[in-house]
């Protein structure tokens, strides 16, 4: 794989690798990286129609955060240590039983409660981060209109999804309640936090958050028998080509 990418065409590129190999070998994989390149191409295109304060800085932003995946995933492929949070996440997709939504969820805990902020802090280091916050804002309002397109994807091929919409109400569970207002103001106080850091202090800190996002994920993957039980009556009835759901959520 071309990692690091250098501008946000190799980013697509290198999704698009992905999401091949994925088709190809069946790999649940795919469906993070499906969406994930939703929301780059929406990016790309925002950046070029002048929607970001800063379309440069936006661009390095969307390069650095994407790399982040890239390398977890090319680690994970070629058995190298990764974060606790992505090595949760890609050793779900081995797994039979999480839902199509699991998998999306696992995806964005990792990426955005444990990379964003981090990805954010480097490309705007010290003050300059402040500078930032619009535009940060901005990019995860992509990223949450395009989940509840998703979303409205899947309650369409699955029906029972929508009872996760009803007892959304009725619970506290992670696995519903991934809330992407909460995940946005983590990531900036996680941005705000590493961009006051030393580099001797950096790695201490990640590995702190990783340990967070990982038990977090823990919730996602094994939210409680009730929960559970209705999570695999919904598997039950999901197309069973992996390929065919790729294509459906790109």
């Amino acid at each position: 794989m071309g990692i690091p990418a250098k501008n946000i065409d190799e980013v697509i590129n290198e999704l698009d690798k992905i999401l091949r190999w994925s088709s190809e070998n069946s790999s649940r994989a795919g469906y993070f990286a499906a969406l994930y390149r939703k929301v780059t191409i929406e990016v790309k295109e925002k950046i070029a129609s002048n929607y970001f304060d800063d379309g440069e800085r936006m661009e390095k932003l969307d390069v650095i955060f994407a790399n982040r995946y890239l390398l977890a995933f090319n680690n994970f492929d070629e058995n190298k240590p990764i974060p606790k949070s992505w090595q949760l996440a890609f050793d779900t997709t081995q797994k039979w039983s999480p839902i199509v939504l699991q998998h999306l969820l696992l995806g964005m805990n990792a990426h955005i409660n444990f990379d964003l902020g981090i990805a954010a802090a480097e490309t705007s280091p010290g003050e300059s981060i402040n500078d930032l916050k619009a535009d940060f804002n901005k990019i995860n309002a992509i990223l949450a209109s395009l989940v509840d397109e998703v979303s409205d994807k899947l309650s369409g091929v699955w029906p029972l999804l929508k009872l996760l919409d009803w007892i959304a109400g009725k619970t506290d569970e992670a696995i519903i309640n991934f809330s992407m207002e909460n995940a946005r103001d983590q990531a900036w106080k996680t941005a705000l936090r590493f961009s006051a850091l030393d580099k001797n202090s950096i790695q201490i800190e990640e590995s702190k958050l990783d340990n967070w996002v990982s038990i977090f994920g823990g919730v996602i993957t094994n939210p409680g028998w009730f929960i559970n039980l209705l999570l695999k009556i919904i598997r039950l009835g999901e197309i069973k080509s992996t390929s065919k759901i790729i294509e459906i959520l790109k």
